[in-house]
């Protein structure tokens, strides 16, 4: 008896294939476990490595929307501060006319040279300046071609203190005013003062105003040109880096003009008393 074959047809349809479905919390799942691994990790690093967090942040670098504007304020600062150091250092030295220091002792004037006119060619008779340059011709216009009699021979004033080379130099030119004109007197003065600085640069140079007058009616010489001659002579002083002091202030009277008791009635000079007043105020203001 013959078998009954079964016969299974195979369809022509493709099985499908099993879907991969999006799940957005797994997703999430997986993102969560992977920081937590990674921040169990560093935090094993950090407490095994006690400079750990110094290490991770000395080099970083933190840039703020305005750098620009600290960067170009920070460089501003530092020029201010180059300026400032600049200024200082110009501000050193003492400002003219010299304000008032410690008394030196009387001794001081005996390391001292005078160039002068007749305005104080007597003073050495009265204090202890006594090394004095100077003569009745000598004045501000002629300072440079004067010649002047000394140990060191008849010369200009210039070639006797380069011959001497004093420590400390004063000078008061100025018996000429009302006579020469101030423009002439001041050029004169100022090629003098610029060859000794040159010459002398270790020298301190001294410009001392010349002392007020009377101010009497008709005179040739009043206080208004006086004034005009001193705030020269102060320029000349902070041109070339020399010293000037207000003798005019030290001799003048509560009008502003020359007391009586510092002029000789008689021949118009100073007296003791103003020679001796120059004196104190020469040691009362040195740098």
């Amino acid at each position: 008896m013959a078998k009954n074959k079964s016969i299974t047809r195979i369809s022509n349809k493709k099985r499908g294939r099993p879907k991969v479905r999006f799940s957005i919390w797994g997703l999430i799942l997986i993102f969560m476990l992977s920081f937590g691994g990674c921040f169990a990790l560093y935090m094993i690093a950090a407490n095994f490595n006690e400079n750990f967090f110094e290490e991770e942040f000395d080099n970083v670098v933190v840039e703020d929307e305005n750098s620009g504007e600290t960067d170009d304020t920070q460089s501003s600062d530092t020029k201010k501060t180059d300026n400032n150091d600049v200024q200082t250092d110009t501000s050193s030295k003492s400002t003219n006319p010299i304000s008032k220091s410690e008394a030196k002792d009387s001794s001081y004037l005996e390391s001292c040279c005078l160039v002068t006119d007749s305005t104080l060619l007597d003073i050495g008779k009265y204090t202890e300046l006594k090394d004095i340059i100077g003569s009745a011709e000598l004045n501000a216009a002629g300072c440079n071609k004067t010649n002047v009699e000394s140990v060191y021979g008849n010369n200009t004033v210039y070639e006797l203190l380069k011959a001497k080379k004093p420590s400390c130099i004063y000078i008061m030119l100025g018996s000429d005013i009302g006579t020469s004109s101030v423009n002439d007197m001041i050029s004169s003065y100022t090629e003098l003062v610029k060859n000794l600085r040159g010459y002398l640069p270790d020298s301190a140079i001294y410009l001392m105003q010349l002392p007020p007058v009377r101010d009497e009616e008709g005179a040739a010489v009043n206080n208004s040109i006086i004034n005009e001659f001193n705030t020269k002579l102060l320029g000349i002083a902070n041109s070339n880096n020399v010293y000037c002091i207000d003798t005019n202030t030290a001799l003048k009277d509560v009008d502003g003009t020359l007391p009586e008791k510092f002029r000789n009635s008689e021949t118009g000079a100073l007296t003791e008393s103003a020679y001796k007043t120059i004196a104190d105020y020469i040691l009362c203001h040195t740098v």
